[in-house]
């Protein structure tokens, strides 16, 4: 491969976006984790109960609450440089 190729618009476009994707898988796992630790007490049936139901979704509305508050505070620390 081309030495050049490797620093291309298109080719950084394409890291980019795989380093987005390797986030989001990441938040996506971490997210799993930690809601489910927090909020799956028993052992699982074919359902969750409402409160596992409820904790679940208050669990992971925090979780990206507060992943958006963190992104747009390296956003703005990132325009301030």
């Amino acid at each position: 491969m081309d030495p050049s190729a490797l620093s291309s618009p298109q080719m950084q476009q394409f890291i980019n976006q795989e380093k987005q994707k390797a986030m989001l898988n990441e938040m996506v796992a971490k997210l799993t984790n930690m809601c489910w630790d927090k909020c799956i007490t028993s052992t699982p049936g074919n359902k969750f109960s409402s409160s596992e139901s409820t904790c679940l979704s208050n669990c992971a509305q925090r979780y990206m609450d507060l992943s958006l508050i963190i992104m747009k505070r390296f956003q703005s620390m990132q325009s301030m440089n």
